[in-house]
């Protein structure tokens, strides 16, 4: 048969590589014995199951179950990923037309549905740390800022933590969000972990926000593509959210999906939080290990950085001295067979979960080791990668319709994109429908690019081309 996807799959397994990038399941089949189950579980709404359409039965009962474990008012499964959830939530507590204030680094789904909801937002920057060439966290002064000056914004949406594993001060932040009466949504894609274990930091739950997305499937063992939805407070319009999941969601959900979310947190309740326990500990030991090699540094955050409130050490940020991130991904990949979740120009990112086990610490211990007296010293150029603020010359969702002609992409400075830009991983747009591309923004993209970054979203970067609104 000819089936180039299951083809390569396959390949994949057989390399035997050690994960650091998600799923946080690791593709280690211990929770149950998925073999003994799929394909028979593959069904869909006969009598006896339930329909997350309208859940009243076994849906709903594990829904109720969930919302106990992770300590919210009502928890919601969603089986389109966090993408879904963004959507989902952001269409709960707006109308179109209103005034959202997001991260300029928030993901690309953030972004989506601000157009699908036909938003409009107003952006909120972070800081970037010089000195370790990291965008890190979020100024609650400049939150308060924002919403004292422009009363038509009715939510702010954080992502908390970071793809990088920052944390911002996201208590401050909610109160700051409450006392001028808006919706806090938080983007915790990367945090489903954090309320199992005192070491890690808060959940946002347990901080004060008013609505929560996970990614179950990123830093606790379910299947990608899983996630939850988390309402924390009576801000949220509980029926308003019931309708935008039919309205998002697939009517045809996967109960392979649904059973990994139930087993994910029922393992959690038990054995789960232990084994993080333990995860933690040998993290510690190799972190500490790590920074004591020579031209290896770990990020762990910045004490004089006051908008990193605290770090998800689960994140491995791993910087050699003479050495690209990309290029350090490249090697482990390619020589060590360990498989990292990214990388940039400066880092590479370890994505551990609980399904890590110290063994793959220790191998991946060794591969820093063995490459530090073998790999020699790159021509690093010091660059800053500090966020751009762009020129917006269309709201978003009009330039996303709006009619389109394709053009060489060094012939784009001065006009408007009818593209997203964005450098992926960790997918944080530089460019959005209806922005200038500017010669800064053009040289960034470049320098991206020639360090071994890829750029998705223009129709064609690879071959110069790129989307502009006519």
């Amino acid at each position: 048969m000819d089936t180039p996807i299951f083809n390569r799959l396959k390949k994949y397994v057989e390399e035997n590589n050690i994960s650091f990038h998600t799923p946080g399941h690791k593709g280690r089949n211990t929770l149950i014995n998925w073999s003994q189950y799929i394909p028979w579980i593959d069904l869909t709404e006969v009598e006896g199951l339930d329909n997350l359409q309208d859940p009243n039965g076994i849906i709903l009962e594990s829904q109720k179950l969930a919302s106990n474990t992770f300590k919210s008012k009502q928890t919601f499964y969603s089986v389109n990923g966090t993408t879904g959830s963004i959507y989902i939530a952001l269409g709960a507590i707006t109308s179109p037309g209103d005034k959202v204030l997001i991260q300029r680094n928030s993901h690309k789904s953030v972004y989506n549905g601000i157009i699908l909801n036909r938003l409009i937002p107003r952006y909120i920057y972070p800081n970037y740390n010089k000195k370790n060439k990291i965008v890190t966290g979020i100024n609650p002064h400049d939150v308060e800022t924002i919403l004292k000056r422009d009363k038509d914004i009715k939510a702010v949406v954080i992502t908390y933590p970071s793809y990088y594993g920052v944390c911002s001060p996201i208590e401050s932040i909610a109160e700051i969000v409450h006392k001028y009466n808006r919706i806090l949504l938080v983007d915790e894609a990367h945090g489903s972990h954090l309320m199992f274990s005192e070491k890690l930091p808060k959940s946002s739950i347990e901080a004060g926000a008013d609505i929560v997305v996970q990614s179950t499937h990123k830093t606790l063992p379910s299947f990608t593509q899983t996630s939850m939805i988390h309402v924390v407070s009576d801000r949220v319009d509980i029926e308003k959210l019931k309708d935008m999941l039919n309205l998002y969601q697939t009517t045809s959900p996967s109960y392979m999906f649904m059973a990994s979310l139930d087993i994910a947190r029922a393992y959690m309740e038990g054995e789960g939080t232990s084994k993080l326990r333990k995860h933690i500990e040998s993290l510690e030991k190799v972190i500490m290990d790590l920074k004591g090699i020579d031209r290896v540094s770990i990020f762990t955050g910045d004490k004089e950085d006051f908008t990193i409130e605290d770090f998800d050490m689960t994140k491995v940020l791993v910087n050699i001295k003479g050495m690209r991130g990309t290029t350090l991904e490249k090697i482990l990949r390619n020589k060590y067979h360990i498989q990292l979740e990214m990388s940039d120009y400066y880092y590479g990112l370890l994505l551990t979960t609980l399904m890590n086990t110290k063994k793959d610490l220790d191998l991946f211990k060794e591969a820093i080791e063995d490459m530090i007296k073998s790999e020699p010293y790159e021509d690093i150029r010091q660059i800053d990668f500090g966020m751009i603020e762009p020129t917006i010359e269309i709201p978003i969702g009009e330039a996303f319709y709006r009619e389109k002609e394709v053009s060489e992409f060094k012939e784009a400075i001065g006009k408007i994109s009818a593209d997203y830009i964005i450098p992926y991983p960790p997918g944080i747009p530089i460019v959005v429908p209806g922005e200038v591309i500017t010669y800064e923004i053009y040289q960034e993209i470049l320098n991206l690019s020639e360090n071994g970054v890829e750029i998705i979203g223009p129709l064609d970067y690879n071959r110069g081309k790129i989307k502009l609104v006519k």
